[in-house]
């Protein structure tokens, strides 16, 4: 074989060569989530690139074997074709023949191997939307080959007890990962990436970290004055109370609007908190619900008002569908008082109540320890100090100090988290 036959001859070998590798890596990198979009489009090939992910056996049997065959036929073709010039030209036999092999590998690494599949990274789904269907006529071509070595290689599998299917489930974890990658690069705004980690949020957090706790609720005996329910309808900022049989929460009879009754006041009409027209029934739901199970629930019933209680029957507080939106809505809710208020760069006020996820997300937090044992900062505080909480108590943990400033009797009213900052070496 002259010179340039064997040049012509490793140039097309390194073409195979480099359309087989692009195509391997092009089919393992192809996004599922992109070609199904590029399939809804319209573009038929994509479902064959997905077909050959789900059962890409035959595909890298094919693969091994062009490219083991050309990478043989390439270093042959090399070796006589090269080294007579480097013996002549060196004039020892030996190293003609290792310099011909490092020239000829180095070529195809380069062109054949490197270049195709840095390529094919970049663009993954045009290559292998391009290259699918040559690779679908090689595989029937290879077809009685292929079938020999699937056929040992999954008898060895088998014996082996290792599952070769290919398992593509979406985890919550994959689309917050794709929703970082999507904020890092601009395609999504903040206030975007914001809405949707609360939509996964609600999913994880139950109904009693958003709830009005029982010591706020407030509520009236049936037969309360008046004059009374007037000036506690005026004086307090909700808008639906509470009705309750000897002053007892957990015989909560249903609820009242302050609107309605206030309507029926100003209309000069006497009027009880146990009147059918404006007395409502309440939706009770227990506590261990998720928010996104108590969103659904006011979908269904129609209502946007619940009472918790827990597994012993117990009232243990409030919640309305403002509530579970404002988890949602995040900064697009308002509320009358703000649960955390930065006070300084690295310093924090925080209520007792607030959710442990609120403070996590604030601070930057990766997790508190063991958080499936409390709901809000102030059992994060008594969990940690392994007793009821009391003024000036104050644990470090992540690089911050949790410093309880105000109690009342039992309850943790307020606490100021700061942040430890790392002081630099004096300069010389």
């Amino acid at each position: 074989m002259t010179l340039i036959s064997a040049v012509i001859s490793i140039f097309l070998l390194i073409a195979i060569s480099a359309i087989v590798s692009s195509s391997e890596l092009a089919l393992a990198s192809a996004r599922k989530i992109k070609l199904q979009i590029l399939a809804k489009d319209g573009e038929v090939r994509a479902l064959d690139v997905l077909a050959m992910q789900d059962n890409p056996g035959s595909f890298i049997t094919v693969v091994q074997i062009l490219l083991n065959a050309v990478a043989i036929l390439a270093g042959v073709i090399g070796e006589s074709a090269i080294s007579p010039y480097l013996v002549a030209l060196l004039g020892n036999e030996t190293l003609a023949s290792v310099l011909s092999f490092i020239i000829v590998t180095s070529v195809f690494v380069l062109f054949a191997d490197l270049m195709p599949k840095r390529f094919a990274m970049t663009y993954a789904e045009p290559i292998a939307i391009r290259l699918v269907r040559p690779m679908m006529m090689l595989i029937f071509a290879f077809k009685p080959i292929i079938w020999v070595f699937d056929g040992a290689a999954d008898m060895l599998f088998k014996l082996l007890g290792i599952d070769t299917v290919r398992r593509d489930d979406l985890t919550s974890e994959d689309i917050y990962a794709v929703m970082d990658a999507g904020a890092e690069a601009g395609v999504l705004k903040h206030q975007e990436h914001h809405l949707i980690a609360n939509i996964f949020e609600m999913q994880e957090r139950t109904v009693t970290s958003v709830m009005t706790t029982r010591e706020y609720i407030v509520y009236f005996d049936s037969k309360e004055n008046h004059d009374v329910i007037v000036e506690t309808m005026i004086r307090e900022p909700h808008h639906k109370f509470l009705v309750c049989l000897d002053d007892d929460l957990e015989q909560t009879i249903g609820y009242v609007e302050s609107r309605a009754f206030l309507a029926l006041v100003l209309q000069k009409e006497q009027v009880q908190l146990t009147d059918p027209s404006i007395l409502q029934t309440v939706l009770f739901i227990p506590d261990t619900l998720s928010l996104f199970d108590v969103l659904e629930t006011f979908k269904t019933t129609g209502a946007d008002f619940a009472v918790i209680v827990n597994e012993y029957a117990l009232v243990v507080g409030v919640i309305t569908l403002k509530d579970v939106m404002s988890i949602v809505m995040g900064e697009l809710v308002t509320v009358d008082e703000q649960p955390i208020v930065q006070r300084t760069e690295n310093s924090w006020l925080v209520d007792g109540m607030t959710p442990i996820e609120d403070v996590i997300r604030t601070l930057g937090i990766i997790n508190l320890p063991n958080s499936e044992n409390y709901e809000t900062i102030s059992g994060f505080m008594m969990y940690s100090l392994r007793k009821i909480p009391k003024k000036t108590d104050s644990i470090e943990h992540a690089g911050f100090k949790f410093e309880i400033l105000d109690t009342e009797n039992l309850k943790v009213n307020q606490l100021l988290v700061t942040k430890f900052i790392e002081e630099l070496p004096p300069q010389t």
